[in-house]
């Protein structure tokens, strides 16, 4: 008979490395499909990280890919912190570029000074209000917010495709669904000449570091961890439990939406209907292989990011599958989970009892 015991203490080293473990766990199995595609094992590891640090400019092309995933990361954090599922960042990300190609493409012409902080901000607001309708549904009418916001991804990407096959279409676009470009002065600027990454990278490190201090160091932050872990004991302390779920619903969606103002003003300068590969469902990924620590999401982002871009240049050096990214990262999630079981329960074996 095997019986789930909680364990009496929990190492804070080993919680703090199970990350790491999980990450190196995945890479280890991820072994098995490459070595049945019949892919040299230690060939197809190498190119995977030369993909990655064989130079400066595979290096930038991974921290550009991790972008919008520290984006994406952070808005599942706070959200999973104070116990509200947001599955909706992939359609918060789209509401986010939506409002950017909007306001960025001459709606309101100024310097860059103007019109990079009114693009971030429009993202940010759109992005927000895109989860404030799960938040509400569930807060009034106890709706699920995975299922709310799980749905809403697909309506948003519609009314997108819808935007663009309409009023934003871009009409110098040679017939293809694309808004119009953003113009010059709301552009992130790039960080290096010739490289695709831009300052949008700084920007997430810097709402990280942010993020951090506000959900650690602050009364609010204690407050959103209060309501994540006891909602009912929340609201027996005085916490104002809804008006604090809002507050969060709405950060969360900010930050989803800044991915995609990151993505359309500072990589592709103008918006279409597959300008995310999922980076709003990957930054679920994200957070939980960060144990929603938003330092830690930076580092995650860059795994993931990692992996992604490492297994797209083996792919193209070797012919294997770049699904074998995919596999990872899901792997690592799986070990990251079964890493925080073990670390908070044990298995206790017992002999079957006779009647």
């Amino acid at each position: 008979m095997i019986e789930i015991v909680p364990r009496e203490t929990t190492r804070p080293l080993l919680t703090a490395l199970i990350p790491v473990i999980a990450a190196l766990a995945a890479l280890a199995l991820a072994a098995i499909p490459l070595l049945a595609a019949g892919a040299p094992l230690l060939q197809a590891y190498k190119q995977m990280f030369l993909g990655v640090f064989g130079s400066f400019f595979t290096f930038t092309e991974m921290l550009t890919r991790a972008t919008p995933l520290i984006f994406t990361g952070l808005a599942a954090a706070i959200a999973f912190r104070a116990k509200l599922w947001n599955i909706g960042g992939e359609g918060q990300l789209y509401l986010g570029a939506l409002a950017a190609v909007w306001i960025g493409t001459g709606m309101i012409d100024g310097p860059p000074a103007l019109m990079i902080p009114l693009v971030l901000l429009a993202g940010a607001i759109a992005g927000g209000l895109g989860m404030l309708g799960p938040a509400i549904l569930k807060l009034r009418f106890g709706a699920d917010e995975v299922v709310t916001s799980l749905l809403l991804n697909f309506i948003i990407l519609i009314f997108v495709q819808m935007m663009l096959e309409g009023p934003f279409k871009d009409p110098m676009g040679l017939g293809w669904p694309q808004s119009e470009p953003i113009i010059d002065a709301a552009i992130l600027p790039g960080l290096f000449e010739r490289m695709r990454l831009h300052a949008g990278f700084l920007l997430a490190i810097g709402t990280a570091l942010i993020t951090w201090i506000i959900t650690a160091l602050t009364v609010w932050g204690l407050k959103a961890r209060a309501v994540g872990e006891n909602a009912a004991a929340a609201r027996h302390a005085g916490i104002g439990v809804t008006r604090l779920m809002l507050i969060v619903a709405f950060a969360s969606g900010a930050l989803a939406g800044l991915a995609g103002v990151s993505e359309v003003a500072g990589l592709k300068g103008y918006l279409t209907s597959d300008l995310s590969p999922g980076f709003g469902y990957a930054g679920i990924v994200v957070a939980m292989l960060a144990r929603l620590s938003p330092i830690g999401v930076v580092l995650a982002a860059i795994y993931v990011a990692s992996v992604f871009v490492g297994a797209d240049s083996m792919s193209r050096a070797m012919g294997v599958s770049s699904f074998l990214a995919d596999l990872t990262v899901s792997l690592s999630l799986i070990c990251v989970l079964l890493g925080g079981f073990f670390a908070q329960f044990r298995l206790r074996f017992r002999g079957a009892q006779t009647p």
